[in-house]
């Protein structure tokens, strides 16, 4: 199956025009004729997953986060990032990276049903599709009433994490609870106009918490990788479904850092 066919059916439920305008998404690096028996999938192109793709002689890697972000100027060794790119096309794998266009139309839904989220509605609109409005992040109600120190231990276990890091008064009462996974600095604003008790969310620096708390919004920061990683088993999911004669294997979950 060629790597341009494989695109297509993602695109089919992941389309580009789905992503936000400061993105980057698509095919970018590799040939698009590429003959693909090998999909390896992760969440960042680093370069253990690159030698790890290696490794699986993929013929295509997938990641959620783009690795060419800002224009290049040159592809040599001697830049970080382009090290990366010379690195997959000398070993023929075609990179391929879904972002906000699986945040919209993928990420949002799946973060809502790991948090078992009832009534859940789009947190931020960002567009439309067949008539449904689409967006970052979700909102809805808890199953029960819990405290904010109950709902960390809440949040835990639902993404299988080891701590979070909390801003707010722990016997403050969570019952509307939003999610914005990834780097939810921008999430803040939309979760205290729909009156969310609590957000869910990663990259949360000390005055954006500081300030969400004085708008009456408690914040989970359960890390960028922490609510994002659920991206690579549902896409090997998708991809497992939907591709004939094609083999995918997903990248170990392996958190960035942790909490000595």
């Amino acid at each position: 199956m060629q790597c341009k066919e494989i695109i297509k059916i993602i695109e089919q439920a992941y389309p580009k025009e789905a992503a936000l305008d400061f993105d980057n998404v698509g095919l970018q690096a590799g040939r698009s004729t590429k003959e693909v028996k090998r999909i390896y999938l992760a969440l960042d192109a680093v370069g253990e997953v690159i030698q790890a793709a290696r490794s699986y002689h993929a013929d295509m890697l997938i990641t959620h986060h783009p690795l060419i972000f800002s224009p290049l100027r040159s592809v040599t060794d001697e830049n970080f990032v382009s090290r990366r790119i010379l690195e997959l096309i000398q070993d023929d794998i075609s990179y391929y990276a879904m972002h906000t266009n699986y945040d919209v139309l993928g990420m949002a839904e799946l973060a809502q049903k790991k948090l078992k989220l009832r009534d859940a509605q789009v947190l931020d609109v960002t567009a439309e599709f067949h008539g449904k409005e689409e967006g970052i992040g979700r909102i809805g109600s808890l199953e029960k009433s819990m405290t904010l120190k109950e709902c960390c231990g809440y949040v835990r276990q639902c993404l299988a994490l080891s701590s979070v890091k909390v801003f707010g008064n722990l016997e403050k009462e969570i019952q509307r609870l939003a999610v914005s996974p990834g780097s939810g600095k921008s999430a803040i604003a939309p979760a205290v106009a729909k009156g969310a008790d609590v957000l869910v969310t990663g990259d949360i620096g000390h005055h954006d918490g500081l300030d969400a708390w004085e708008q009456g919004l408690a914040v989970i920061d359960a890390g960028h990788y922490g609510t994002e990683y659920i991206f690579v088993e549902d896409m090997k999911e998708y991809l497992q479904k939907h591709l004939e004669g094609v083999e995918v294997m997903a990248a170990p979950v392996v958190h960035p850092f942790c909490n000595m």
